[in-house]
């Protein structure tokens, strides 16, 4: 039986009133090649894409605002990581607006004259936020360039598939653990489906699709929760599996770990001794839930915890592995020690 295999990269999503022009108004296609460098911008959207590069034009030099329309910038990470992330940034100088959304944009001869206003209920008295910040209400801010990261739309269009049993939602190709479509023989991986939208799952999801098309008995199905999610600002930040509220959510009783940064003699050493990691275990079996960094080189070490998990490792199992020394992965296991009260060097 022939079988076809779709890998379509996805567009980045644009917004009503906001639609990019490749000038003022940026996507992430533009603003890796930048005519110029920007001496003021503003972010649309907080997620990994639109953190890592307002993280790295400020690090250029450049004054960066990021707006979020959530609660809280990164919000697919754990709670955390989130509010350790927000007060690094701002530490390094940028303005961070959470609680707001863009209402309108102008463009300039060289700038764009964008309009926010709150997204969420202004706060109590006493209770810090963009919003008030803004004076409770809608407020103006010109600056050089715009990019937006609002996430991204499957090219789903002029494919054929009316007519098949492929199904789509919201412009995503709905497929199985084998990335199989509704369609028998119809396979599809990438940004072309589901989330989470990285490289390494797109790449993970080819190697199951064409083992399981060339018929091969050992296919292992694509589990999402083992998949780690990185994304490279400064500090990085790096996670796998569920934060502590989704744990808890799903009915676990959990036990958390905590290792700071500043208790590890090698992030002392590099000069990094800002960041923290954070374990998430079920309190009856042993169970590693998730794992959640941010610091330095955490995008190198989150693969232990993804080989834990995919190899379903206990607490017992890490506690007793042993960590080289000095490294920044010995974090890793004072994490585990401290979820089950038994760290060593806190």
């Amino acid at each position: 039986m022939q079988s076809t295999l779709f890998s379509l990269p996805a567009r980045a999503r644009a917004l009503p009133g906001m639609e990019p022009d490749g000038k003022l108004i940026w996507t992430y296609r533009e603003a890796m090649v930048p005519d110029a460098m920007p001496k003021s911008l503003l972010v649309v959207g907080s997620g990994a894409i639109g953190i890592e590069f307002a993280s790295f034009y400020r690090s250029m030099g450049a004054e960066v605002t990021v707006v979020e329309v959530m609660d809280r910038i990164l919000p697919v990470e754990d709670e955390e990581i989130s509010k350790f992330a927000h007060k690094a940034f701002e530490k390094q100088g940028m303005k961070i607006m959470t609680g707001m959304t863009v209402t309108g944009l102008k463009k300039n001869k060289d700038s764009v004259t964008t309009s926010l206003a709150p997204s969420l209920p202004l706060p109590l008295e006493g209770e810090g936020s963009a919003q008030k910040r803004a004076g409770g209400g809608g407020l103006e801010l010109t600056v050089d360039r715009v990019i937006l990261a609002v996430g991204i739309v499957g090219n789903v269009e002029n494919l054929g598939l009316e007519g098949t049993k492929v199904k789509v939602e919201k412009t995503h190709v709905v497929t199985d653990q084998w990335s199989q479509t509704g369609e028998s023989g119809v396979y599809a991986i990438g940004d072309l489906t589901g989330a989470p939208w990285l490289a390494h799952k797109a790449s993970h999801e080819g190697v199951i699709c064409v083992e399981k098309i060339a018929g091969q008995k050992d296919v292992h199905p694509l589990k999402v929760a083992n998949i780690p999610g990185c994304t490279y600002c400064h500090p990085q930040v790096a996670s796998v599996g569920l934060t502590e509220k989704a744990a808890k959510e799903k009915g676990h009783t959990v036990k958390v770990g905590r290792f700071q940064f500043m208790g590890n003699g090698k992030a002392i050493a590099l000069g990094e001794p800002e960041g923290l990691v954070k374990t998430v275990f079920d309190a009856k079996t042993g169970e590693l839930l998730g794992a959640h960094m941010i610091g330095a080189e955490v995008t190198e070490m989150i693969q232990g915890y993804a080989i834990a998990k995919t190899g379903e490792l206990t607490e017992g199992e890490l506690m007793h592995t042993v960590f080289p020394h000095p490294t920044l992965s010995e974090m890793m296991h004072e994490s585990v020690l401290d979820a089950f009260g038994k760290v060593i060097h806190m």
